[in-house]
């Protein structure tokens, strides 16, 4: 589908101009003259690229973000409702979108569906933008005629998780700032700054006090081996991150993130929260529960969490309740226990696990409101480690010298 700029003449042979939407130019003209327009000019429409945006064109390096994602969600929530056909809606939203790599995947989906594919199938065939857990619930809308409330669904839980993300993002990025700070003021002190004072120390020739000595050794250890502690630096970076990005090694940190002092806590219960939210979110849809809980297994992003999730739905396969698997899984507080058994007991176990949902978001939300009150006393007692050291390993021969030409 393309965009036709027109002049032409109306019945009553005035002149009118404008855009029309047609797959090829007789098609544009045929639309014209079915509207009682007889064309005297017609042009495609060609979009002005900035050059990131023909970059991306060329490379396909382009990716959808959640925010996109939420937008699309609540468009076709408006598109379902209102009745419009599914080709002619993402066909519009295809051509509104600025992103080329969600307007390149619209309209793939869009060519699949007119060969009668249904919408959930078409998205499958693109993973990098619509996962599992996406793809699954919009299947369930189709099968139950509910497409509407699914994407209403899909909407809110969405936005939810990207306040969540946002809301902890927001409050690291004082303390990855000051200790960022610190790392370069320690690498031009180390490098610059301590070889300067050791030279002039070493024209007086008196014995330096040890934190001077330590300072000096530091200093010199910097300046003689620093390529090869980049190196060692860049190295060890590369095998942290391709260990953990393995199966063994993205359990292991899945885990060793949850003990991390502060931040640990937080990260631990907005997870759950993601877990239960969408848990209850795909009951409510009506997918079976054992279905449920590998897609939230998937969604989680925490391997280790997912593990316990994998060994929930091993219980609830075995004829175990949900109360019995979530108990023996060590994941959730007696709290949280209660209301999944009432839940379970009233058939409720969707409207109880929303109810899970919200008391872990409001837990966390809270905590990260006090993130930066726990964390500014840590980072004033590191900065004042720092200073000490450095005041100690300079001033004190400086004191020593002006004791003694006194």
């Amino acid at each position: 589908m393309a965009i036709f700029q027109f002049k032409g003449r109306n019945a009553e042979g005035r002149l009118v101009n404008g855009q029309v939407d047609a797959t090829t130019t007789d098609a544009a003209a045929n639309q014209l003259i079915g509207r009682g327009v007889t064309p005297i000019s017609l042009e495609e429409h060609k979009v002005q690229l900035t050059l990131s945006e023909k970059f991306e064109r060329a490379t396909h390096l382009g990716r959808v973000n959640d925010v996109e994602l939420i937008m699309f969600c609540r468009q076709m929530y408006t598109i379902s409702k209102a009745g419009i056909p599914l080709v002619k809606g993402l066909r519009g939203l295809a051509a509104s979108l600025r992103n080329y790599t969600f307007q390149t995947t619209l309209n793939d989906i869009v060519d699949r569906l007119e060969t009668g594919v249904e919408l959930s199938t078409a998205m499958r065939s693109h993973p990098k933008v619509f996962n599992n857990l996406f793809v699954s619930m919009v299947s369930v809308g189709e099968n139950s005629g509910r497409l509407d409330l699914v994407f209403n669904q899909l909407s809110e839980y969405m936005a939810r998780d990207l306040h969540t993300v946002k809301s902890i993002k927001t409050a690291l990025r004082y303390p990855t700032f000051v200790l960022i700070a610190i790392s370069i003021a320690m690498t031009i002190i180390n490098l610059k700054v301590i070889p300067a004072f050791a030279g002039l120390f070493a024209k007086f020739g008196a014995q330096l006090p040890l934190p001077t000595r330590i300072l000096i050794g530091i200093s010199n250890f910097f300046v003689d081996y620093w390529l090869y502690l980049l190196v060692c630096i860049v190295g060890a970076f590369f095998w942290i991150y391709s260990y953990v990005e393995s199966p063994n090694g993205s359990r292991w940190w899945g885990e060793k993130k949850l003990g991390i002092i502060i931040v640990g806590d937080i990260i631990e219960r907005a997870s759950l929260a993601r877990y239960a939210r969408s848990f209850g979110l795909m009951l409510s849809a009506g997918l079976p529960i054992s279905n449920a809980l590998e897609l939230c297994a998937r969604a989680i992003d925490n391997n280790f969490l997912a593990d316990k999730i994998r060994g929930i739905r091993t219980g609830i396969e075995r004829g175990e309740g949900l109360f019995q698997t979530h108990l023996i899984s060590g994941m959730f507080t007696p709290l949280v226990l209660q209301m999944i058994s009432v839940g379970e007991e009233s058939g409720q176990v969707d409207v109880l696990l929303a109810e899970v949902a919200e008391f872990y978001e409001r837990e966390v939300e809270y905590d990260i409101k006090l993130l930066s009150d726990r964390i500014e006393p840590l980072m004033i007692i590191i900065m004042a480690c720092f200073v000490t050291v450095l005041a100690l390993g300079i001033f004190l021969p400086m004191w020593d010298m002006y004791s003694i030409q006194k």
